[in-house]
């Protein structure tokens, strides 16, 4: 039985009496003397935010998400801006460039040494898209590499380059940026010269594929033993788990056989040995992942100093004196392309192709006639007789 409890705890529930006619009133024998006209607090208290038992405010219009400042709790110093304040040091000033691996070879030193290094050609380097912090979030440059056949394009991909005034990009590859100041025009052309002889550079690439490989292969296990009792299980990985302490499970993350390589490998710090424009190479010491003929990303290292600002700014001048016109051609295509939407949705394509694309000017002309004879002069000399 509940003990009895005193006086002075009856006095914190006592209260005037209302006009209510629902009153709740103990027995005079339960209560001192000096109370028997007072009423109580009802039994059961509603515990609700309107009788005051929560101190948090009420919740916007979207109580279900978390970490809001109407949930009582303080403004977040998270979120998309604190991110790039955070990977600020970690993030290259400049954008990077799409390559394809050709091979390894060596580099003889001046004193006889044997440096190995890898060849990376660049292909139809081209920037496609900028993204900017105000409308995606973050700084990034898109960047296109080789060529496609619009046959095996998709309808909606053929419209995104007609836009930008390019031909259809075998790869795209996004490179993230510290700032705007790493945003480059759309349709230039990045050559090897982007970097520099003994500039250090971080290489992506994908590994090469080996299959489905077992234990041995794939984690380097010893693999059983040969004899006294063992039978057809040299090569077998073993027990997959224990059965008392983890519960009679195999543990998440153990090393079993299963597909090897094909992973995404970053060689970081490697310096630049050669660049040539002629040949469209960048030569870097060491190895890179990956088989002859895979796509490779290079860019500025982030764990090492950017290049100089003399460079940066070398680099770019030489794009507008390379592309004086890139802004034009941009505004000409978004046209263009504006222009030839309307007409497939008329229905109207058929006459523009029969017709024919509009005339450009007297030097575009001059210049296509040139490439047309220089084109005919090539083929004309490959299939020419050799003489002795």
């Amino acid at each position: 039985m509940a003990p009895r409890l005193p006086a002075r705890c009856w006095r914190q529930l006592l209260r005037p009496s209302s006009t209510s006619p629902t009153t709740h009133t103990l027995p005079r024998a339960a209560l001192p003397s000096t109370t028997t006209n007072a009423s109580l607090l009802p039994y059961t208290q509603s515990r609700t935010v309107k009788s005051g038992w929560s101190t948090l405010p009420t919740r916007g219009a979207k109580p279900h998400r978390f970490n809001q400042v109407t949930s009582g709790l303080p403004t977040p110093t998270t979120g998309p801006a604190a991110a790039l304040k955070r990977k600020e040091r970690t993030t290259p000033v400049r954008a990077g460039v799409l390559a394809v691996k050709k091979g390894m070879t060596v580099f003889m030193g001046r004193t006889g040494a044997r440096i190995p290094c890898t060849v990376l050609q660049l292909d139809r380097v081209q920037t496609v898209l900028n993204k900017t912090k105000h409308k995606h979030g973050y700084w990034a440059v898109q960047v296109g590499m080789g060529e496609r056949n619009p046959g095996n394009v998709t309808a909606p991909l053929l419209g995104y380059f007609e836009a930008k005034g390019i031909a259809p990009k075998e790869v795209l590859a996004e490179f993230r940026v510290r700032d705007e100041r790493g945003l480059l025009p759309v349709g230039v052309q990045l050559m090897p010269d982007w970097f520099h002889v003994g500039q250090r550079v971080d290489v992506r690439s994908n590994s090469r594929g080996m299959g489905f490989a077992g234990g041995m292969k794939r984690h380097g296990f010893s693999g059983q033993e040969a004899s006294h009792g063992n039978s057809l299980n040299h090569r077998t990985i073993g027990s997959a788990g224990p059965s008392q302490g983890s519960g009679s499970r195999v543990l998440p993350g153990k090393k079993m056989p299963g597909r090897m390589g094909n992973q995404r490998v970053t060689i970081q710090n490697l310096p630049v040995l050669m660049v040539d424009n002629e040949l469209g190479i960048v030569v870097v010491k060491g190895c890179v992942a990956g088989p002859k003929g895979a796509v490779v990303k290079i860019q500025d290292a982030c764990k090492k100093p950017p290049p100089s600002d003399d460079f940066i700014e070398k680099t770019k001048k030489l794009l507008e004196e390379r592309f004086p016109e890139a802004e034009a051609h941009l505004q000409a295509a978004r046209e263009r392309h504006l222009e030839l939407k309307q007409a497939r949705r008329e229905k109207r394509i058929e006459e523009l192709m029969v017709g024919g694309m509009k005339p450009g000017s007297e030097d575009e002309m001059d210049a296509i006639e040139q490439i047309i004879a220089a084109d005919a002069m090539n083929e004309a000399t490959e299939h020419a007789p050799a003489q002795f």
